[in-house]
């Protein structure tokens, strides 16, 4: 059986949203900065590895800056929830510092004649880090279940362990679906971008879609995002 009261459209919508952006992020760090996660740690642990292997085309040093921007970031966001208790709040503050850091990941990698080395690769994996950990330290406060917009395994897990042929009954199956898709789409696209046209137009989509975000979050009452105090 499905959850009796689950979170509001508004609210899946706007994660959904956030998902798709991780998966433009992703892109473009992996396939603009040269082999390196900025939204999925887990990716960097595991890079890390391969790295000290002795594997070519690894970073230890870009993928150690990623996820000490975004434990730097994540602890800001732990910060920023003690200071702001009103959930709505809190995530229109997470995303409209998302969409400022994002920016300035734009306007860099638009800016710079060879983005993948040097200071412009490390400043960008800096900046985004730092802006997915503040988001996930928030989105993890919001307790919307299969919605953690940066990664998926659990997701997949639950999709499969709760399903029919699991024996289970497929609780929050649209929400899972929603979040590989999203992921997909962002991948997908964000990657079209870095191929054909730019990473710096990757990063401009990115940019957009967390301005528009947290614009609307900004203008939709805590009541209709199903975030009342």
């Amino acid at each position: 059986m499905s959850e009796p009261q689950g979170p509001s459209q508004p609210l899946v919508l706007s994660l959904a949203t956030l998902t798709v952006v991780s998966g433009v992020v992703d892109a473009v760090s992996y396939l603009g900065l040269g082999h390196v996660f900025t939204a999925n740690m887990t990716g960097n642990v595991v890079l890390i590895g391969f790295a000290l292997a002795g594997a070519p085309g690894f970073s230890i040093a870009a993928s150690a800056t990623a996820l000490a921007a975004f434990l730097a970031g994540a602890a800001t966001g732990g910060r920023i929830g003690l200071r702001i208790h009103e959930k709505r709040s809190l995530l229109v503050t997470a995303v409209s510092l998302e969409a400022g850091f994002t920016v300035v990941a734009a306007i860099i990698a638009g800016t710079v004649a060879v983005l993948s080395t040097g200071w412009p690769r490390y400043t960008v994996i800096a900046v985004l880090g730092y802006a997915m950990g503040i988001r996930n330290s928030v989105v993890r406060n919001m307790g919307v279940a299969d919605m953690t917009t940066t990664v998926l395994t659990m997701t997949l897990t639950g999709f499969a362990a709760d399903s029919s042929l699991g024996g289970g009954h497929n609780p929050n199956a649209t929400r899972r679906i929603i979040s590989v898709v999203c992921m997909l789409v962002g991948a997908l696209v964000g990657a079209a971008f870095v191929i054909h046209v730019h990473p710096g137009a990757a990063l401009g989509l990115a940019a957009v879609l967390t301005v528009g975000l947290a614009t609307y979050l900004h203008l939709t009452s805590p009541l209709r995002l199903g975030l009342a105090p």
